[in-house]
């Protein structure tokens, strides 16, 4: 599977190989991880997509993606799906950037490109959540097109739809 970019970024689907690495903190030789990467989300986002791939095989396209600075290469967090659309075209999402990384309009970024790749395959709605202090993270999914849709004690959900599924140039569309 190619990579996606974006006008900054590159978000490039984790292999295994690269999920194996995230999960023990070691990175390769060609590997170039920004300082505090692996965070504990891209931790458990590649454990995810190892247990998927013991279980069902390689969710790609609809799995995990390490988003990369264009500029330097250095991954600086991921953004990806929590699995394959289910039987209505519906995929849930999550992404999460290193400290250093945020409030630059990265997780924006990333996430509109992601949105914009789930219309052009299909999806005909992906949803997100964000604890409710979580203020930026839902800045972030209001940014990139989505829109409130309800809330529970703990967490405030998010969600974008779509009647014609052709690729639009703004996800927001």
């Amino acid at each position: 599977m190619d990579d996606l970019v974006t006008e900054r970024l590159v978000l490039h689907p984790m292999t295994l190989g690269e999920a194996e690495r995230v999960v023990a903190g070691e990175s390769d030789s060609d590997a170039r991880w920004a300082p505090g990467y692996p965070t504990e989300g891209d931790v458990s986002a590649a454990t995810r997509l190892l247990s998927t791939c013991a279980i069902s095989g390689d969710p790609q396209p609809f799995g995990t993606y390490e988003i990369r600075r264009r500029d330097d290469g250095r991954a600086i967090g991921g953004v990806g799906f929590h699995g394959p659309p289910d039987e209505n075209g519906s995929v849930t999402i999550g992404y999460g950037l290193v400290p250093s990384a945020r409030g630059e309009g990265h997780a924006s970024e990333a996430l509109r490109g992601l949105l914009l790749f789930a219309r052009a395959h299909g999806v005909t709605r992906v949803k997100g959540d964000a604890d409710h202090d979580n203020i930026a993270s839902q800045r972030v999914m209001t940014a990139a097109g989505m829109r409130p849709a309800g809330e529970d004690e703990r967490v405030r959900y998010f969600e974008i739809t779509w009647i014609d599924t052709a690729a639009d140039t703004d996800p927001r569309s």
